[in-house]
């Protein structure tokens, strides 16, 4: 089926000897568009037919934050790519490849009178090109291309499965015509890693020049947040240099495509410069999207019959589809209980594999139902999929208890940040699965043997209550409740009440959701408004509302300065474990 692949997608032909020069790219989106259907038919699609046993991308694994691979399949292709909307000027660029010349190039060079590359430029690509290609394909390299302009756009189908066998990244660049073509190859992508995770770490805060043990309490964080800004865990070196190539590039304000395929994460990454009109406050990070072969569950049976009916099954009996996220980074702030969110998905789109349509009107990997579902299937023993539990077990199948409750805590790690925004309803629902099981008189005596694992996966259930609490804090102290505006004196009724109910909940102590509630009482106390117009005035001079918000105010006074008490007390007697503030 794979030949067949985007065969009636409107400006994508396949390249052949009669229809030469069919692709004049220019721009950078016009380009994005010709290679993706290029590399999800020969890096996706083809390796799925062809494969034995093709590993496909759970729906989970591409939403935030991502988690660690567990496995490198060998038999899968894997690639960087980096593009620019541009010439090369191979003595200017900040990173080290093999340059290869179009023939347009070549006239360009004859007319300088300056080069001192052989007269036959084909011959030099085809040398430069063999001489980086693992030997076993070297015949197989001369015998279609002996002799042929390897650098024309056209020639890129066939030209990939060579593209894929190489270590290092290609380059695709403008001509002198300004045509897209093949520029470079064995590119080496320059990481600086070290000075990347420094500087953003210094930026956000939680890196000060001079503190070893700042910096090595929160480096793991800062590593992480900003690997997930740029689409990625912290990862393979090719991943990486890929991540750190795209910063430095937007940096540079460079009209840019880096690509790049994982073998372990078997999905396509691309890192692009945000296009034309984008907004200033956007511009900061490249746009990250991931392409990859994802089974729809069983359970969305309305989903699966309309994507059967409209032809998006690769694979109609697995229930396969081309599936494309995009991305929305979000900066870090210390004020928001959901700190550690670097990205969210901003679109979904399945991609049609014989027209190309793109359907971008269905959920496939923020299924709330499907999410609720998978809960179950954990509590019930019946989740069949690896789960890597803290970079030091990767469990498969959860028939013991020890394995539901590992299992339990990485479910509600992974989705904490999403759970906390659940509506009440979808709320009550995980509550009921959880209680059902946690609390379950049947499993006391089991649940005892596991104490510490047990008590893991309630400090996390706990966590996620408490910080539910804490996002309608949020939300109040811009006087906002469930989307609606409130009164001042609304806002401090709501607030003094759920902090009067958190006061008695944090028995079950967490540091930086505490550190949360001062930060946002300090906010409101701290309001000009509130201050000028009730806390300052002489209470004879105030109406009885007036009266009433000042009482209120008084009693988040003292509430707050309770949670600091508590504060105090038990990081003197316990001080809290992780990132350092």
């Amino acid at each position: 089926m794979w030949e067949k692949a985007f065969s009636k997608a409107p400006d994508f032909q396949e390249s052949g000897e009669e229809k030469n020069d069919q692709h004049t790219l220019k721009t950078l989106e016009e380009l994005k568009q010709f290679i993706d259907f290029k590399h999800i038919k020969y890096c996706l699609l083809k390796p799925y037919f062809e494969v034995k046993d093709y590993p496909l991308v759970q729906a989970r694994e591409l939403l935030p934050s991502f988690e660690l691979d567990l496995y490198e399949y060998k038999a899968l292709p894997g690639f960087s790519m980096v593009a620019f909307e541009r010439q090369l000027n191979s003595f200017q660029e900040i990173f080290q490849y093999d340059a290869l010349h179009s023939l347009s190039d070549w006239e360009e060079m004859q007319l300088q009178d300056n080069c001192a590359i052989e007269e036959n430029v084909i011959a030099n690509n085809i040398r430069t090109f063999q001489s980086r290609l693992p030997k076993r394909y070297h015949h197989e390299f001369l015998e279609e291309f002996d002799g042929k302009d390897i650098c024309s756009i056209d020639a890129y189908s066939k030209m990939l499965p060579l593209l894929l066998e190489l270590e290092r990244a290609h380059v695709i660049a403008h001509d002198s015509s300004g045509k897209f073509t093949l520029q470079g190859m064995y590119a080496s992508l320059p990481s600086n890693l070290d000075s990347e995770l420094k500087q953003f770490g210094l930026r956000i805060g939680k890196f000060k020049p001079g503190n070893n043990l700042m910096y090595e309490c929160n480096r793991l964080f800062v590593y992480q947040f900003m690997m997930e800004l740029h689409g990625f865990p912290i990862v393979s070196e090719r991943r990486t240099s890929s991540a750190m190539f795209a910063i430095r590039l937007l940096r540079q304000n460079e009209r840019f495509i880096v690509r790049v395929l994982g073998q372990s994460d078997r999905t396509i990454t691309t890192m692009m410069s945000p296009p034309p009109g984008t907004p200033k406050k956007l511009l900061k990070y490249p746009r990250i999207e991931k392409t990859a072969l994802v089974q729809i569950h069983e359970n969305q049976k309305d989903l699966i019959e309309l994507l059967k009916d409209q032809g998006f099954f690769v694979d109609d009996k697995k229930r396969v589809v081309i599936l494309r996220v995009t991305y929305q980074q979000h900066d870090y702030s210390p004020k928001n209980v959901r700190e550690a969110r670097a990205l969210s998905v901003l679109k979904q789109e399945i991609i049609h594999p014989i027209t190309g349509r793109v359907n971008d009107s269905l959920n496939i990997i923020q299924n709330v139902r499907n999410m609720i579902l998978r809960l179950n299937d954990i509590v019930r023993g019946e989740y069949r999929i690896p789960v890597n539990y803290k970079r030091s077990e990767v469990i498969s199948d959860t028939d013991t208890h020890e394995k539901r409750l590992k299992v339990l805590y990485m479910w509600l790690s992974k989705h904490m940040h999403r759970i906390v925004d659940y509506s009440d309803d979808y709320y009550s629902q995980i509550v009921r699965v959880l209680d059902g099981y946690l609390l379950a008189p049947d499993n006391y005596e089991v649940f005892n043997e596991n104490y510490a694992l047990h008590q893991e996966v309630w400090a996390r259930y706990g966590q996620i209550q408490q910080a539910r609490k804490v996002r309608i804090l949020e939300d109040l102290r811009y006087r906002k409740y469930k989307g609606e505006p409130v009164s001042y004196h609304q806002m401090l009724v709501l607030m003094t009440d759920i902090l009067n109910e958190l006061k008695f909940e944090i028995v079950n102590y967490f540091d930086k959701l505490v550190v949360k509630v001062l930060i946002i009482g300090n906010d409101v106390i701290s309001d000009a408004y509130l201050r000028r117009k009730y806390v300052n005035i002489d209470e004879k001079k105030l109406s009885p509302y007036g009266r009433e918000i000042k009482k209120l105010y008084q009693q988040l006074v003292m509430l707050l300065d309770e949670f600091r008490s508590i504060r105090k007390s038990r990081v003197a007697s316990n001080p809290p474990s992780g990132q350092f503030k």
